[in-house]
Protein backbone atom coordinates (compact mmCIF):
# COMPACT_ATOMS: atom_id res chain seq x y z
CA UNK A 1 0.00 0.00 0.00
CA UNK A 2 1.52 3.52 -0.74
CA UNK A 3 1.77 6.25 1.64
CA UNK A 4 -1.05 8.10 -0.71
CA UNK A 5 -3.53 5.04 0.20
CA UNK A 6 -2.92 4.99 3.42
CA UNK A 7 -3.49 8.76 3.96
CA UNK A 8 -7.06 8.27 2.40
CA UNK A 9 -7.84 5.07 4.54
CA UNK A 10 -7.71 7.06 7.36
CA UNK A 11 -9.85 10.33 5.69
CA UNK A 12 -12.54 7.10 5.03
CA UNK A 13 -11.37 5.89 8.73
CA UNK A 14 -12.00 9.42 10.56
CA UNK A 15 -15.53 9.78 8.13
CA UNK A 16 -16.77 6.50 9.73
CA UNK A 17 -15.53 7.31 13.08
CA UNK A 18 -18.06 10.36 13.10
CA UNK A 19 -21.06 8.05 11.55
CA UNK A 20 -19.86 5.58 14.29
CA UNK A 21 -20.06 8.23 17.58
CA UNK A 22 -23.44 9.64 15.88
CA UNK A 23 -25.47 6.42 15.23
CA UNK A 24 -24.13 3.06 17.06
CA UNK A 25 -25.02 -0.53 15.47
CA UNK A 26 -25.23 0.83 12.27
CA UNK A 27 -24.82 -2.36 9.59
CA UNK A 28 -22.13 -2.84 7.29
CA UNK A 29 -23.87 -2.00 4.40
CA UNK A 30 -26.07 1.33 5.61
CA UNK A 31 -22.47 2.72 7.11
CA UNK A 32 -21.03 2.20 3.35
CA UNK A 33 -23.96 3.90 2.18
CA UNK A 34 -23.52 6.53 4.62
CA UNK A 35 -20.02 7.06 3.44
CA UNK A 36 -20.84 6.82 -0.52
CA UNK A 37 -19.22 3.48 -1.01
CA UNK A 38 -20.36 0.41 -1.81
CA UNK A 39 -20.26 -2.52 1.05
CA UNK A 40 -17.51 -4.59 -0.77
CA UNK A 41 -15.32 -1.48 -1.59
CA UNK A 42 -15.80 -0.34 2.36
CA UNK A 43 -14.53 -3.55 3.49
CA UNK A 44 -11.89 -3.85 1.09
CA UNK A 45 -10.40 -0.25 2.36
CA UNK A 46 -10.77 -1.58 6.06
CA UNK A 47 -9.61 -4.90 5.47
CA UNK A 48 -6.55 -3.57 3.34
CA UNK A 49 -6.05 -0.63 5.93
CA UNK A 50 -5.87 -2.90 9.46
CA UNK A 51 -6.24 -6.77 8.09
CA UNK A 52 -9.60 -7.28 9.52
CA UNK A 53 -13.72 -6.75 8.79
CA UNK A 54 -15.22 -3.19 9.08
CA UNK A 55 -17.74 -5.32 11.54
CA UNK A 56 -14.58 -5.71 13.65
CA UNK A 57 -12.99 -2.42 13.25
CA UNK A 58 -16.17 -1.02 14.32
CA UNK A 59 -15.64 -2.84 17.76
CA UNK A 60 -12.27 -1.12 17.84
CA UNK A 61 -13.71 3.00 17.07
CA UNK A 62 -16.39 2.25 19.16
CA UNK A 63 -16.01 4.59 22.70
CA UNK A 64 -15.77 2.14 24.95
CA UNK A 65 -12.87 0.36 23.49
CA UNK A 66 -10.62 1.94 25.54
CA UNK A 67 -12.04 0.55 28.50
CA UNK A 68 -11.74 -2.93 26.81
CA UNK A 69 -8.74 -2.49 26.72
CA UNK A 70 -7.57 -1.82 29.96
CA UNK A 71 -9.48 -4.58 31.09
CA UNK A 72 -8.21 -7.00 28.84
CA UNK A 73 -4.94 -6.19 27.78
CA UNK A 74 -3.62 -3.96 30.47
CA UNK A 75 0.52 -4.21 30.71
CA UNK A 76 2.05 -3.62 34.01
CA UNK A 77 5.45 -2.06 33.21
CA UNK A 78 8.69 -3.62 33.87
CA UNK A 79 10.77 -0.18 33.10
CA UNK A 80 14.31 -0.86 32.11
CA UNK A 81 16.99 1.47 31.87
CA UNK A 82 19.17 0.49 29.02
CA UNK A 83 19.92 3.36 26.61
CA UNK A 84 19.42 1.30 22.94
CA UNK A 85 16.87 -1.03 24.26
CA UNK A 86 14.00 -1.69 22.04
CA UNK A 87 10.49 -1.06 23.01
CA UNK A 88 8.42 -4.53 22.65
CA UNK A 89 6.13 -5.48 21.04
CA UNK A 90 6.44 -3.30 18.30
CA UNK A 91 4.38 -4.25 15.23
CA UNK A 92 6.13 -6.39 12.68
CA UNK A 93 9.68 -5.81 12.59
CA UNK A 94 10.59 -2.22 13.60
CA UNK A 95 13.59 -1.84 16.22
CA UNK A 96 13.47 1.12 18.23
CA UNK A 97 17.08 2.50 19.51
CA UNK A 98 17.18 5.66 20.86
CA UNK A 99 19.08 8.19 22.73
CA UNK A 100 18.22 11.05 25.81
CA UNK A 101 19.93 14.78 24.56
CA UNK A 102 21.84 15.10 28.07
CA UNK A 103 20.48 17.79 30.49
CA UNK A 104 22.57 20.28 29.98
CA UNK A 105 22.02 20.37 26.12
CA UNK A 106 18.22 20.03 26.97
CA UNK A 107 18.60 23.26 28.89
CA UNK A 108 19.96 24.78 26.04
CA UNK A 109 16.99 24.83 24.35
CA UNK A 110 18.48 22.75 21.35
CA UNK A 111 21.30 25.44 20.97
CA UNK A 112 23.60 24.40 18.23
CA UNK A 113 21.77 21.17 16.95
CA UNK A 114 20.68 21.14 13.68
CA UNK A 115 16.76 19.73 13.60
CA UNK A 116 15.89 18.70 9.74
CA UNK A 117 12.01 18.22 9.06
CA UNK A 118 9.63 17.24 6.18
CA UNK A 119 6.28 16.58 5.42
CA UNK A 120 5.32 13.37 4.91
CA UNK A 121 2.02 10.71 3.87
CA UNK A 122 1.36 8.23 6.64
CA UNK A 123 -1.18 5.94 8.04
CA UNK A 124 -2.90 8.53 9.64
CA UNK A 125 -2.89 11.32 7.16
CA UNK A 126 -0.05 13.73 7.06
CA UNK A 127 2.92 13.58 9.25
CA UNK A 128 5.32 16.12 9.84
CA UNK A 129 8.54 14.74 11.18
CA UNK A 130 12.14 16.40 12.41
CA UNK A 131 14.88 14.93 12.86
CA UNK A 132 18.76 15.38 14.07
CA UNK A 133 22.03 13.58 13.16
CA UNK A 134 21.13 10.79 15.74
CA UNK A 135 17.70 10.06 14.71
CA UNK A 136 13.97 11.73 14.69
CA UNK A 137 13.29 13.66 17.26
CA UNK A 138 9.54 14.84 16.05
CA UNK A 139 6.32 13.41 14.92
CA UNK A 140 3.38 15.32 14.64
CA UNK A 141 0.05 14.35 12.93
CA UNK A 142 -1.83 17.62 11.21
CA UNK A 143 -5.25 15.67 10.42
CA UNK A 144 -7.07 17.17 13.39
CA UNK A 145 -4.90 20.49 14.58
CA UNK A 146 -3.78 21.63 10.79
CA UNK A 147 -0.36 22.00 9.46
CA UNK A 148 0.38 25.05 10.73
CA UNK A 149 -0.08 24.96 13.98
CA UNK A 150 1.96 21.24 13.95
CA UNK A 151 4.74 23.09 12.46
CA UNK A 152 4.44 26.11 15.43
CA UNK A 153 4.47 23.35 17.96
CA UNK A 154 7.28 21.71 17.01
CA UNK A 155 9.49 24.57 16.04
CA UNK A 156 8.36 25.59 19.79
CA UNK A 157 9.91 22.88 21.29
CA UNK A 158 13.42 23.78 20.57
CA UNK A 159 13.54 27.07 20.16
CA UNK A 160 17.33 28.16 19.64
CA UNK A 161 18.12 24.82 17.19
CA UNK A 162 18.43 26.09 13.44
CA UNK A 163 15.97 24.14 11.24
CA UNK A 164 16.53 23.06 7.85
CA UNK A 165 14.07 21.56 5.33
CA UNK A 166 15.66 18.31 4.16
CA UNK A 167 12.69 15.70 3.87
CA UNK A 168 15.57 13.60 1.88
CA UNK A 169 17.78 13.25 4.78
CA UNK A 170 14.87 11.96 6.85
CA UNK A 171 13.31 9.43 4.16
CA UNK A 172 15.42 6.31 5.52
CA UNK A 173 13.90 6.74 8.90
CA UNK A 174 10.52 7.74 7.94
CA UNK A 175 10.00 5.09 5.67
CA UNK A 176 11.32 2.11 8.50
CA UNK A 177 8.68 3.78 10.67
CA UNK A 178 5.59 4.31 8.60
CA UNK A 179 6.43 0.56 7.46
CA UNK A 180 7.17 -1.04 10.92
CA UNK A 181 9.96 -2.52 9.42
CA UNK A 182 14.08 -2.61 9.88
CA UNK A 183 15.39 -0.09 12.60
CA UNK A 184 14.68 3.69 13.24
CA UNK A 185 16.67 5.42 15.50
CA UNK A 186 15.00 7.85 17.88
CA UNK A 187 16.48 11.50 19.33
CA UNK A 188 14.69 11.85 22.94
CA UNK A 189 14.90 15.98 23.20
CA UNK A 190 13.40 16.53 26.51
CA UNK A 191 13.70 17.18 30.39
CA UNK A 192 15.23 14.45 32.46
CA UNK A 193 11.88 13.59 34.15
CA UNK A 194 10.23 13.39 30.43
CA UNK A 195 12.88 11.42 29.26
CA UNK A 196 11.92 8.73 32.31
CA UNK A 197 8.41 8.78 31.29
CA UNK A 198 8.88 8.75 27.52
CA UNK A 199 11.06 5.38 28.34
CA UNK A 200 8.51 3.93 30.22
CA UNK A 201 6.19 4.66 27.23
CA UNK A 202 8.50 2.34 25.01
CA UNK A 203 8.16 -0.54 27.20
CA UNK A 204 4.05 -0.65 26.48
CA UNK A 205 3.61 -3.26 23.45
CA UNK A 206 1.02 -2.76 20.79
CA UNK A 207 -2.43 -3.28 21.21
CA UNK A 208 -2.20 -2.76 24.92
CA UNK A 209 -2.30 0.17 27.34
CA UNK A 210 -1.81 1.21 30.33
CA UNK A 211 -2.54 4.04 32.35
CA UNK A 212 -0.79 6.94 34.08
CA UNK A 213 -0.70 6.02 37.16
CA UNK A 214 0.87 2.61 36.67
CA UNK A 215 3.52 4.94 34.68
CA UNK A 216 4.40 6.67 37.67
CA UNK A 217 4.54 3.63 39.81
CA UNK A 218 7.11 2.42 37.25
CA UNK A 219 9.44 5.21 37.39
CA UNK A 220 9.54 5.02 41.02
CA UNK A 221 7.14 8.28 41.91
CA UNK A 222 3.68 6.44 42.25
CA UNK A 223 2.47 10.07 43.51
CA UNK A 224 3.43 12.16 40.61
CA UNK A 225 0.26 11.60 38.51
CA UNK A 226 -0.48 14.39 36.66
CA UNK A 227 3.51 15.14 36.45
CA UNK A 228 3.17 11.71 34.59
CA UNK A 229 0.48 13.49 32.45
CA UNK A 230 1.93 16.18 31.75
CA UNK A 231 4.80 14.55 30.18
CA UNK A 232 2.93 12.20 28.25
CA UNK A 233 1.42 15.59 26.82
CA UNK A 234 5.05 16.69 26.00
CA UNK A 235 5.96 13.78 24.12
CA UNK A 236 7.30 15.06 20.69
CA UNK A 237 7.31 11.71 18.94
CA UNK A 238 3.82 10.56 18.84
CA UNK A 239 3.17 6.56 17.75
CA UNK A 240 6.74 5.59 18.00
CA UNK A 241 6.69 6.95 21.73
CA UNK A 242 3.19 5.27 21.64
CA UNK A 243 1.70 8.18 24.14
CA UNK A 244 -1.34 7.09 22.92
CA UNK A 245 -1.40 3.78 24.67
CA UNK A 246 -2.07 5.90 28.39
CA UNK A 247 -5.29 5.87 29.45
CA UNK A 248 -7.08 6.98 33.05
CA UNK A 249 -7.96 4.60 35.18
CA UNK A 250 -11.27 4.78 34.40
CA UNK A 251 -10.84 3.69 30.63
CA UNK A 252 -11.32 7.05 29.72
CA UNK A 253 -8.97 8.19 26.36
CA UNK A 254 -7.80 11.10 28.54
CA UNK A 255 -6.05 13.86 26.34
CA UNK A 256 -3.77 13.66 23.13
CA UNK A 257 -1.92 16.29 21.77
CA UNK A 258 -2.79 15.60 18.30
CA UNK A 259 -6.53 15.30 18.49
CA UNK A 260 -8.55 12.05 19.86
CA UNK A 261 -9.39 10.80 16.91
CA UNK A 262 -5.89 10.52 16.11
CA UNK A 263 -5.61 8.79 19.38
CA UNK A 264 -8.47 6.50 18.81
CA UNK A 265 -7.48 5.30 15.43
CA UNK A 266 -4.31 4.81 16.50
CA UNK A 267 -5.73 2.45 19.27
CA UNK A 268 -7.65 0.75 16.76
CA UNK A 269 -5.09 0.29 14.39
CA UNK A 270 -2.88 -1.38 16.50
CA UNK A 271 -5.10 -3.59 18.46
CA UNK A 272 -6.59 -4.67 14.81
CA UNK A 273 -3.12 -5.17 13.37
CA UNK A 274 -2.21 -7.18 16.85
CA UNK A 275 -5.09 -8.81 16.47
CA UNK A 276 -4.66 -10.02 12.51
CA UNK A 277 -1.18 -10.16 12.68
CA UNK A 278 -1.34 -14.15 13.74
CA UNK A 279 -3.55 -15.09 10.69
CA UNK A 280 -1.04 -13.32 8.17
CA UNK A 281 1.77 -15.26 9.79
CA UNK A 282 0.01 -18.76 8.98
CA UNK A 283 -1.22 -17.49 5.47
Amino acid sequence: MSDTEAGYHYHVMRRALDLIDAEPGLSLPDLAQRMNMSPAHFQRVFSQWVGVSPKRYQQYLALDHAKTLLRENMTTLQVSHSVGLSGNGRLHDLFLRWEAMSPGDYAREGEGITVYWGWFDSPFDLALVMGTDKGICGLAFAAETGTEAAMQDMLSRWPKAQFVEDPMALKPLVDSAFAQKGETRLHMIGAPFQIKVWEALLQIPSGHVTTYSEIAHSIGNPKAVRAVGTAVGRNPVSWLIPCHRALRKSGALGGYHWGLPVKRALLAYEAARAEAEPYAKAS
